[in-house]
């Protein structure tokens, strides 16, 4: 997976894609753990709690547009970068190439926030 292209990708979606992408990616990670960590093991559990919560924050963030959420790389090398745990790391690919390969945009650019 070449993470240049996943960031450019991603940095193309509107606010309201990123968010919901990364809410299907964080689904995806927790249904992936759940499923494919052979013997339950606690520290992939750990793992994956501590994403899908980064990555929950991040999808609020964007759409409360908090201007000092992660920028878009960040949020991409976070996710696709190689890991010591290759279980981990198997993990969170198999979740993001899932999404990536059913998402489909909306191209929605406005948000309805009254202030």
């Amino acid at each position: 997976m070449n993470i240049q292209s996943e960031i450019e990708f991603f940095s193309e979606l509107g606010m309201i894609d990123k968010a919901r992408f990364m809410l299907t990616v964080t689904a995806e990670i927790a249904e992936e753990a759940k499923v494919g960590a052979a013997g339950g093991e606690l520290s992939r559990f750990k793992f994956t709690n501590e994403i899908t919560q980064r990555l929950a924050r991040y999808a609020n963030q964007v759409i409360s547009e908090d201007a000092s959420r992660p920028q878009d790389d960040v949020i991409i090398r976070m996710l696709l970068s190689p890991r010591l745990d290759k279980q981990a790391e198997r993990i969170v690919h198999n979740a993001y190439s899932r999404v990536l390969n059913s998402f489909e945009t909306f191209d929605t650019t406005v948000l309805l926030n009254a202030r």
